[in-house]
């Protein structure tokens, strides 16, 4: 199966990576994460203008209508720049979930297509992603309202959020419900990750909400097409990422000396080169076969759990050689390469773990 990105995709690429270039340099990310900010107001802004914040949103819920494929031909500048914005957290997963919500979600789903509101998906728990029967959030009738019990990890963008789109089990099936963060019974606690996004702990204890706030009473499905395109996405920022730390390992190995001579010159140093470039060539061949059987409506859980697994195990390799090749400077806050490494280690830990996404491909 063949795949290649159109000119609009090429060219959507290219000026996001202008954009990033001139606004979203190593420092002024630094500066930012440093100043506690959740995101670059004027990079939202430009994101926005680009229609990066439409671009998955379906036409007719005021969207660009956007493929597979456009997520991926942007995830892969965000790695490259180890862009820090809510995108993911806003708009591919609190966004998209809140979208299933249908005419009643349009207002705040316009206003986070704008660019003036975040939603944040909680959906993960103790143990990550897992069926429903596992789920220990759960969603129980309350005269004529409904209660939320339980607790959510790892809530991308949950801290800064002006509404939660809440997963909860109830009875065999799996619910999502809006939930208003400062409604009483909701506890968030915030946190920066080791690659500077923004997530937090979410935990409900006998929260009353309006029925009417309930989504979907069945939406195991829509929820899993949700964090499908968010798993791809991730996967192309880790590619992304690989790329970056390739360029940057490479150019020091060649200026580095040692006894006279660059470092990449010994034999040794060449072949941890050329181990970090195969595995970011299978990585970027694994990214764009996935995305193509996706297009193609062929793809299986199996392949993206598997492409998940991938990217977690040769992200990882990658950003260690890479830390490695620098040695000890490799590890200081102030060059890159360790910020790349701790992008590579949160991508693995996102949306299921690399134990968990071999368990599924090893159980289909």
């Amino acid at each position: 199966m063949d795949f290649s990105f159109t000119p609009e995709q090429d060219m959507l690429r290219d000026s996001l990576g202008k954009l990033l270039a001139q606004t979203y340099s190593f420092d002024q990310r630094q500066a930012l994460l440093k100043s506690g900010a959740a995101r670059s107001e004027p990079v939202w802004q430009a994101l926005g203008e680009m229609g990066l914040l439409a671009l998955p949103f379906a036409e007719s819920d005021g969207g660009l209508g956007g493929q597979p494929s456009d997520l991926v031909a942007c995830g892969l500048v965000m790695g490259r720049h180890l862009v820090a914005e809510p995108w993911l957290a806003s708009v591919l997963l609190g966004g998209k979930a809140l979208a299933l919500g249908g005419a009643r979600a349009q207002p705040l789903l316009a206003d986070v297509i704008a660019g003036n509101a975040q939603v944040a998906l909680a959906h993960e728990e103790r143990h990550g992603i897992g069926p429903v029967t596992a789920m220990g959030t759960t969603l129980t009738l309350n005269g004529d309202a409904v209660q939320l019990d339980g607790e959510k990890k790892l809530v991308l963008g949950g801290a800064e959020a002006n509404a939660l789109i809440v997963s909860a089990r109830a009875g065999d099936k799996l619910a999502l419900v809006r939930v208003d963060p400062s409604a009483p019974g909701v506890a968030v606690t915030g946190y920066s990750m080791i690659d500077g996004r923004r997530a937090a702990t979410v935990r409900f204890e006998h929260v009353i909400i309006p029925a009417a706030q309930v989504m979907r009473d069945d939406a195991e499905a829509a929820l899993d097409a949700v964090i499908e395109n968010a798993l791809l996405t991730l996967s192309a920022e880790a590619v992304g990422a690989m790329g970056a730390l390739l360029e940057m390992t490479g150019s020091y190995a060649a200026t580095r000396k040692q006894f006279g001579v660059p470092i990449g010159s010994f034999q040794a140093m060449a072949h941890r080169l050329a181990d970090m470039k195969i595995a970011w060539a299978k990585a970027q061949a694994l990214l764009l076969y996935t995305t193509a059987l996706i297009e193609a409506g062929q793809a299986s859980p199996r392949d993206v759990a598997l492409l998940k697994a991938q990217m977690g195990r040769l992200g990882r390799a990658v950003g260690e050689s890479a830390v490695q090749v620098h040695g000890g400077i490799g590890m200081t806050d102030e060059l890159a390469v360790g910020h790349y490494l701790k992008r590579l280690l949160a991508i693995e830990a996102m949306l299921g773990s690399t134990d968990y996404h071999l368990r599924r491909v090893g159980a289909r």
